[in-house]
């Protein structure tokens, strides 16, 4: 009994050794990647127009490495408050494509291949590393549980009776033969209901939205939980945190509803 209650608390501390050994050496190759792509970047501002003045050689790469690291922020900011940000990701687009644009545009126009390639590395690498870094971030603010709205409590005052007139007590009359009492019709013993499952306690509240939408017994598609988070009045994420989180926790716990069908498109149908 013990070993199998130590069997998930060994589990997670070796999911999250390795997860720290992996951010550390993303991190690593994030930084040295960086330093080269930085370094080349300069040395073809210092060829290119700036060679008078160090500082500004040395400043030049930023413009667009820093581009690119505050668009990768300002997406995980994005990730955290459950939204999507498309400036966000303009500017990394942006940032990175031009850092690998001007490395390999930095070797010359008659440079060997390999030349090209190892200006092209350093780059490309930071933008892998970096990108599978903050993807890791994504996901675990994806599964962060939603905060729950405080619950509002309403007091309702109940009316006090309102008393009628006083009504003088009657002289006393000789007591009246109550009547005979009505027989009743007996109600047969009410059925026994059966007992109902406990309420699905889900991490984030949006899976309940999604759990509605399997009571016409399909499987819902990214459109009609996106439409109907919507409707909901929350926060829309993208498709895979739709597919691969909130979806994946529904059928979690429920895997029955995983074999249900997906609902055929309306071409479909009519064909």
């Amino acid at each position: 009994m013990k070993a199998e209650e130590q069997t998930p608390r060994t589990t997670a501390a070796a999911g999250l050794g390795l997860a720290i050994g992996a951010a550390v050496l993303i991190t690593a190759i994030t930084g040295v990647a960086f330093w080269l792509s930085y370094h080349h970047l300069h040395d073809v501002a210092a060829g290119n127009g700036l060679g008078v003045d160090a500082a500004r050689a040395w400043a030049w790469p930023a413009v667009l490495d820093l581009f690119y690291l505050a668009g990768e922020l300002l997406i995980l900011r994005a990730s955290y408050l459950r939204e999507v940000d498309p400036w966000a990701i303009a500017l990394t687009a942006v940032g990175a494509l031009g850092s690998i644009t001007l490395n390999v545009a930095g070797v010359g126009a008659h440079a060997r291949p390999l030349e090209y390639t190892v200006a092209a590395v350093p780059p490309v690498a930071a933008l892998l590393a970096f990108g599978a870094l903050m993807r890791q971030l994504h996901v675990w603010f994806a599964r962060r549980p939603a905060a729950e709205p405080a619950p509002v409590t309403v007091t309702v005052e109940r009316a006090e009776e309102s008393t009628g007139p006083v009504v003088p007590p009657r002289p006393e009359q000789a007591p009246a033969v109550p009547p005979a009492p009505e027989p009743q019709a007996i109600e047969p013993p009410a059925e026994e209901q059966p007992p109902q499952p406990p309420a699905i306690e889900y991490s984030d509240r949006r899976c309940a939205v999604i759990r509605a939408l399997y009571e016409d017994g399909y499987r819902p598609t990214t459109t009609e939980m996106r439409t109907a988070i919507e409707g909901a009045g929350l926060a829309v994420p993208g498709g895979s945190t739709l597919r691969g989180v909130l979806r994946a926790e529904v059928e979690r716990h429920e895997p029955k509803l995983a074999k249900l069908p997906t609902r055929p498109s309306p071409l479909r149908r009519a064909g």
